[in-house]
């Protein structure tokens, strides 16, 4: 006789939703992924928002099928009462099917050998135009040259983080590190731990750290409350330093994407120097130094501090183009408080991204990225298919209901600069009082 399933309320699941007790429910299976959350290769904050609830949706988003065979091991015995699959949760895994029948997750076509070697082309001819050449504005057009490269290498590092853009885990790795850490110094561990996070709690105000800028910036003014960030672990003042520059953070918005990156820089020492536990920790480091080595030297062989500090700035200037382009598909688009939901998955997704309206022959300058509901949906995809299945996405959209938001990339800034320019005005309302400033704050934003 065939051995009687066991059950457990939906209620009883949820209370597994903590460190040091982490339940998800899969295809109706309860997993204790507990001891598993230390070594998820996608980081511990997913585990943790998805934990206590059913994460089919998400676990479907960002892994292959032949994942289910590793994730028997933590099989409890237990199945969920009373599961069920929506429509649309139906029809989402029909298609992440096709797309995997029809070979689209493995094929990457060319995008990171061209990539690649246009990034070799801009490193060489910016270090030629720095070492060979007397004239200021080849240095400076050298700088914008380095921008450039860093978008670029900022797009192959983005796309490793979700999967392999080389043919074997190895060679991921090694794109990962020189892209990330080696040419542009941010650590692409600190990159995978935030941005997983961002994708699964896509726009949450208190666990989507891509939303949490503050002081400098807020979308909503539900920051006034003072949210808790359960990304960072604290509080969120909303002081009176706060209120200042959300005051005006749509016209300091510009400025500050131009000095983006230092923040980067200080997040991944921040992450490579703390006690968590990070994968690969020295090659990380050893990424980093090579970069703080090679860019300061490059810098000093300028002529003069003049010429330095402005090809400091226009590296960094140009590189902004990318940071506000991050901005542009998340910022404008519907926000919440709360946790993130499992059963929700497609429609949190699509509530909270932007499409960004181009030619084809622009796709190199948005990374992919123009195509954000199709990503944050099937984040295996290889940006070079995103534009194929984007039909197929808008009649996953239309048939249930769900939200499909495009607009050009001046209309996205516009939108962009409108929502930031609304909380700015709301901000000034002097008639909530706020607490004294907290200095600190403003030096330990995130980002």
């Amino acid at each position: 006789m065939a051995e009687s399933r066991r059950y457990i309320s939906q209620e009883e699941l949820g209370k597994h939703n903590k460190r040091g007790d982490l339940w998800v429910s899969i295809q109706g299976k309860i997993y204790d992924v507990t001891d598993w959350a230390k070594d998820h290769p996608g980081g511990e904050p997913p585990l943790l928002n998805l934990s206590g609830q059913d994460a089919t949706d998400a676990f479907v988003a960002y892994h292959p099928g032949t994942a289910y065979q590793y994730v028997d091991k933590f099989f409890t015995g237990y199945y969920l009462q009373d599961y069920s699959v929506s429509e649309v949760s139906k029809d989402y895994r029909k298609l992440v099917s096709e797309f995997s029948q029809m070979g689209l997750f493995d094929k990457k076509g060319h995008v990171t050998l061209y990539t690649l070697t246009a990034i070799a082309m801009l490193f060489v001819v910016s270090v030629y135009g720095i070492l060979c050449s007397d004239s200021t504005w080849v240095h400076l057009g050298c700088g914008a040259l380095m921008g450039v490269l860093w978008i670029q290498s900022g797009w192959i590092g983005h796309d490793s983080g979700h999967y392999k853009v080389m043919s074997s885990t190895g060679f991921n790795r090694f794109a990962q590190v020189l892209s990330g850490n080696c040419l542009a110094g941010i650590s692409i561990a600190w990159w995978k731990w935030n941005h997983n996070a961002h994708h699964i709690a896509c726009n949450s105000l208190d666990f989507d750290p891509d939303l949490q800028h503050m002081p400098f910036f807020v979308v909503s003014s539900k920051f006034f409350n003072s949210l808790t960030s359960y990304f960072y672990d604290r509080k969120l003042n909303f002081d009176s330093a706060s209120r200042f520059l959300v005051s005006y953070q749509h016209w300091s918005f510009y400025p500050v994407m131009c000095l983006a990156r230092i923040n980067l820089f200080a997040q991944s020492f921040m992450l490579l120097s703390s006690k968590r536990r990070v994968a690969n920790r020295g090659q990380e480091v050893l990424g980093i130094l090579v970069f703080w080595i090679w860019y300061p030297f490059l810098v000093s062989c300028l002529p003069n501090w003049g010429e330095r500090i402005m090809f400091v700035i226009i590296s960094f200037s140009v590189t902004g183009i990318q940071h506000v382009q991050f901005c542009l598909n998340h910022f404008s688009s519907n926000v919440y408080v709360g946790h993130p939901s499992g059963n929700e998955w497609c429609d949190k997704q699509t509530k909270g991204t932007l499409d960004i309206t181009c030619p084809s022959w622009m796709d190199w300058f948005h990374g992919g990225l123009q195509f954000q509901i199709e990503h944050h949906l099937f984040p295996r995809l290889p940006r070079c298919q995103l534009r194929k299945v984007s039909p197929m996405v808008q009649e996953l959209c239309k048939k249930h209901n769900l939200p499909y938001n495009s607009a050009s990339f001046w209309k996205a800034n516009e939108m962009t600069i409108g929502t930031l320019r609304t909380a700015a005005l709301q901000a000034r309302d002097l008639a909530n009082p706020v607490p004294k400033n907290m200095v600190w704050e403003a030096f330990n934003t995130h980002g």
